[in-house]
């Protein structure tokens, strides 16, 4: 006997009465068992959000039929995913390793349900650590003159890999908003949380001599506004006067792999829904 499949639903639309129960109801009449249900009610922008994990036996076809009949009558936009079927992400980086270095780890040791199909990067310096994996790796040199043509490369590789996610891994170079608006609610980025304090080069040098008490870093959703997007995860570490600036980075370094290891993890679980400028995040 074929084992029921699983999907994961996640939905928002304008705040009403009788959501749950449709979309309950809906999935009853098809045989189908909810395994997890998560929702909330936005009580500023009036919208409902909700992420419903289930296990059935009709196909993915029939039941994105099934919740399209439903949704007209709710306004409501929805998005169904195979549990079986691992994200495909693409991840870009720079010359630091930290945050490539643990996402391959977690994959390789089965913490993290992806799939990284290709690395890409400005510089050559990383393609030994990837390729120790068996993953694709890129060279993709940028200068002012050939960012257009560059960027060009970057959604040619995302078309050719098919890839579902792209990760922002320490890529030190700011994204068109040309490439951000194709990119939009699929890119990742990872930064400290020093911003808007702090720019420029040596962040915790200059964070040591102000005698910060907190490390902190963000991973959020890439757009045009330079590291403004839609917060997935922020993680926080106490620091004090003892530790040095090469502390900080270290410990800053910890920091960011993890912020950005669980958002990668929720937005891969679709538990990361947009609401504006900020997100609905329903974790375990």
């Amino acid at each position: 006997m074929t084992s029921p499949a699983e999907y994961v639903l996640t939905l928002s639309c304008p705040d009403r009465p009788g959501v749950v129960a449709a979309v309950s109801g809906l999935l009853a009449g098809h045989g189908c068992n909810i395994m997890e249900s998560q929702q909330f009610g936005d009580p500023v922008g009036q919208r409902f959000f909700m992420r419903v994990q289930f296990a059935g036996s009709l196909g993915e076809d029939e039941l994105n039929a099934a919740f399209a009949g439903l949704a007209p009558d709710f306004a409501m936009e929805f998005k169904l995913r195979d549990v079986a079927r691992k994200p495909r992400v693409l991840i870009m980086v720079s010359r630091f390793d930290h945050c490539l270095n643990d996402l391959l780890y977690r994959v390789r040791s089965k913490s993290l349900a992806i799939e990284i199909v290709a690395v890409v990067s400005n510089h050559p310096d990383l393609r030994p650590l990837t390729q120790s994996y068996g993953i694709d790796y890129h060279h993709l040199p940028i200068t002012p003159e050939t960012k257009s043509r560059q960027e060009s490369e970057v959604l040619a590789l995302v078309e050719h890999y098919q890839v579902d996610l792209v990760v922002l891994a320490r890529y030190m170079q700011v994204l068109s908003e040309d490439l951000c608006e194709k990119l939009a609610g699929r890119a990742i980025n990872i930064h400290h949380s020093f911003l808007p304090s702090f720019k420029g080069a040596k962040p915790y040098h200059q964070a040591h001599n102000r005698g910060v008490k907190l490390i902190g870093a963000t991973a959020h959703y890439v757009t045009s506004d330079l590291d403004e997007g839609p917060i997935i995860e922020q993680e926080v570490a106490r620091v004090n006067h003892s530790h040095s600036p090469e502390d900080l980075v270290a410990i800053g370094r910890d920091v960011e792999c993890v912020a950005l290891a669980r958002a990668v993890r929720w937005h891969a679980e679709q538990r990361v829904l947009l609401d504006g400028h900020k997100t609905i995040v329903f974790p375990r």
